[in-house]
């Protein structure tokens, strides 16, 4: 197999140095294959985000008349009962989602730090992908009755669970892969195939949407249930090679640290105390708690992209599915090519200048709404296209910044804190809009969260 050719020398010059990765300094450049492996399993599972979370089955078939008892789902639209019902299978699907939120919050770091004692990281990969994978099997059975929305809720939300325990693991092996020279395009990678898959799924239901599903009877939810089907076995297909050709990093050797699963809590307490105290990981601390903030920023943007532009720019169905297809292969694109850009001038210039160009787009959408959809779909589309480099090089900076042998565990702090900043965008967006009566003062809301985020990751002592 071909080997990655080398990139030019990191320019990070008064940095800290990467922790984890010195392991790999001696190491033959890892083969294309393996690389690849590893980055398809984001193409194989991000359908499940893009297609059942965001765009299809929950926006078009979950919170919708289909799952409203038949004699409120045939009142008017508009009508304020049937309003109110609807908002009530919105507010459930967010319960869900709080819900699985805090159980992440619980497990993902002491899950995360289990991998890393044991060495068993592709093992907590596998639970969490075959998880997921069956939470979108059971979708199937969620027919358009309001009897099964709790239990279509309760799948997503275990899917939600299992792929970020999935994901914490999966971010691990990264280490095992990777250089320091390298980190950054392989983590680029990862996100950007994400991405791609992405779009390549929305395409496919857009094919069969204009199809008319091909001839496939509308009653029931049965198109919306295939999609999940087939979401289900995307991921198999696609998941599969990490298992195959990614190797398992080694256990740590540290026998204090191969403790219980209730007595992993009373170690990660004490792992993130020391993680502070020690002056050697106290920059690991620091960028936990801003990556928190900026992650949440990013997060939000396309949380409710799809919300401003309907409500805020007047898009319609095609519009909007149009723009998340825009919105995903562009943030693609612009992710492996700042992958590059992160080995050369280091992770922490890829989070800063993202963050900044999302402020001043945010900034931009907000007081040119007036203007018409040109607006959102230049700003928007800027918006989206920093989000994907700041994501890669939040992880790609992580990676570099994590002591050998803990990365299950800090990854697992890297999604814990995320889950506990999750609130801060939601919150603003919430408060803003009900304080001034109109959804784009939403935008401020993620606008400040990013500018928050951006202000917290300044001081962070850059990685090289």
């Amino acid at each position: 197999m071909s080997e990655i050719p080398r990139p030019p020398a990191a320019a990070d010059s008064e940095a800290l140095p990467v922790l984890g990765l010195q392991k790999n300094l001696s190491a033959e450049p890892t083969k294309r294959s393996t690389i690849l492996s590893w980055a398809l399993w984001d193409w194989g599972l991000q359908p499940f985000n893009t297609i059942i979370v965001t765009f299809i089955f929950t926006a078009l078939y979950l919170t919708t008349d289909a799952f409203l008892p038949e004699e409120i789902a045939s009142l008017a639209d508009k009508d304020p009962v049937k309003d109110a019902a609807l908002a009530n299978l919105a507010s459930g699907l967010g319960w869900g989602s709080t819900i699985a939120g805090l159980l992440i919050l619980a497990l993902a770091p002491v899950l995360g730090q289990q991998a890393d004692a044991q060495g068993r990281q592709k093992l907590w990969l596998g639970i969490g992908t075959v998880g997921s994978v069956l939470a979108m099997f059971a979708l199937w059975f969620a027919e358009p009755s309001p009897s099964f929305f709790w239990f279509a809720v309760a799948m997503i939300s275990f899917g939600i669970v299992l792929g970020e325990i999935a994901a914490v693991n999966y971010n691990a092996l990264l280490v095992s892969i990777a250089t320091p020279k390298n980190i950054g395009r392989i983590s680029g990678l990862g996100w950007g195939f994400g991405y791609v898959g992405g779009v390549v799924a929305l395409i496919l239901v857009v094919v069969f949407y204009m199809g008319d599903w091909f001839g496939i009877p509308e009653e029931g939810g049965v198109p919306f249930r295939l999609i999940a089907v087939g979401c289900a076995i995307w991921a198999i297909a696609f998941c599969l090679p990490v298992f195959l050709k990614v190797p398992e990093p080694a256990p740590l050797g540290r026998p204090e640290r191969r403790v219980g699963f209730f007595q992993s809590y009373a170690q990660l307490v004490r792992d993130i105390v020391d993680l502070y105290r020690n002056p050697a990981t106290r920059n690991t601390f620091w960028f936990l708690l801003s990556s928190a903030v900026f992650r949440d920023g990013l997060a939000g943007v396309f949380a409710f992209g799809a919300v401003i532009a309907g409500q805020v720019f007047d898009f319609g169905f095609i519009d909007i599915v149009i723009f998340g297809i825009a919105a995903n292969l562009i943030a693609g694109l612009s992710t492996i090519i700042a992958g590059r850009w992160d080995d050369v001038f280091g992770p922490k210039a890829i989070i800063v200048t993202a963050l900044v160009g999302m402020v001043v787009s945010g900034l931009v959408v907000f007081f040119l709404a007036d203007t018409g959809k040109i607006v959102f779909w230049i700003f928007g589309l800027i918006l989206c296209a920093f989000v994907g480099p700041a994501q890669s090089a939040g992880r790609s900076f992580l990676a570099r910044v994590t002591p050998a042998g803990r990365e299950g565990e800090i990854f697992g702090l890297y999604a814990t804190t995320g889950r506990a900043a999750s609130w801060m965008s939601s919150a603003l967006w919430a408060t803003l809009i009900a304080i001034a009566g109109s959804t784009i003062f939403g935008v401020l809301g993620i606008v400040i969260v990013l500018l928050a985020g951006l202000l917290l990751v300044l001081p962070v002592k850059a990685a090289r």
